[in-house]
């Protein structure tokens, strides 16, 4: 950690501690249950006037698509406002809740999306091998390829980033703080799986799939100390779902997809409706994923000795 300047002014005590997480009654480990529920309330109230105030200005008729992309801007706005605002009543810089701005789309988010990318195709090239899927033709021309494999990253991206700030963000510090980080872990997991259940097509194979990728995003935040490497990883998965091998991303199939891709053979194996994430294959795609992820990022290491001030900036790590 580097020594402060010795021309830099020190604050008075009084004043560093009224600046200081611990001055806010909703920092402490009495607060994280209070907090929690104020930043729900807080989603709840901007998730609904959004909705509210779209519901007016959007025009009638307009395609499905656009509304997707208008809903999703709704709930990314209903996610972090909260974030912002408890970030301020907690006197805790935003990042303290896995997104840190010096880090932002930096090399643990490419990472991310290299291993999302990677573990999708190695997922669709064994139901290929098991000859349950098939890539078909081309199913767009020109520019029109390189359009929509923009629109549905930027899309996912903001998917991606949201999903994981809410499920995985402030939620998981906070409750993380009163219940530990792996029960907490494995609730906010649950609860991934179970809001994919509202989308049609979807079934507990798939929830359970949704879950146990939400865990391995979990393992990720524990290991590399914030969230962007999950944000990766969650962006190039549903984008090489929806646009590359242009199958159903969790019930949905999307317009604008690359290929004329097809399925065949029983639910089991191919996922049916769901898509491959209720495919056999991902369980053992996950596992696999798992393994290699704990000896290429084991648990960071405390020197003895180390002052735990040195330790608050990867609170997260094992």
């Amino acid at each position: 950690m580097d020594e402060p300047s010795s021309s830099a002014p020190l604050l008075p005590i009084s004043e560093r501690k009224a600046n200081s997480p611990d001055s806010s009654p909703l920092a402490g480990p009495s607060g994280v249950g209070w907090g929690f529920l104020l930043y729900l309330l807080i989603f709840a109230v901007v998730l609904t006037i959004s909705n509210i105030i779209l519901r007016f200005i959007l025009p009638a008729g307009m395609a499905q698509i656009w509304k997707s992309v208008v809903g999703e801007g709704a709930l990314i706005v209903s996610g972090f406002v909260p974030g912002f605002v408890m970030a301020r009543i907690e006197n805790r810089p935003f990042g303290a809740y896995g997104l840190p701005r010096q880090t932002a789309f930096g090399r643990m988010f490419w990472m991310g999306m290299l291993w999302g990318i990677v573990a999708l195709s190695i997922l669709m090239v064994a139901l290929r091998i098991a000859g349950a899927f098939y890539f078909g033709g081309i199913a767009l021309s020109g520019f029109r390829i390189f359009k929509f494999g923009f629109f549905w990253a930027v899309f996912f991206l903001g998917v991606a980033l949201v999903e994981e700030f809410i499920l995985r963000g402030y939620t998981q510090f906070t409750l993380g703080r009163g219940l530990g980080f792996w029960p907490t872990a494995i609730l906010l997991s649950c609860a991934f799986g179970a809001v994919h259940l509202n989308n049609k097509g979807e079934n507990p194979a798939g929830a359970l799939g949704a879950a146990i990728i939400g865990l391995f995003f979990c393992l990720t935040l524990r290991r590399t100390g914030n969230l962007w490497f999950a944000v990766g990883l969650h962006c190039s998965w549903d984008w090489g779902e929806t646009y590359l091998y242009s199958v159903a991303n969790s019930g949905l199939i999307a317009p604008g997809h690359l290929l004329n891709s097809k399925f065949q053979g029983p639910d089991w194996l191919t996922g049916g409706s769901v898509g491959p994430e209720a495919s056999i294959f991902v369980f053992v795609v996950m596992g696999l994923m798992w393994i290699i992820f704990h000896f290429v990022y084991p648990p960071a290491r405390v020197e003895p000795g180390l002052a735990p001030a040195a330790t608050q900036a990867v609170s997260y790590q094992e």
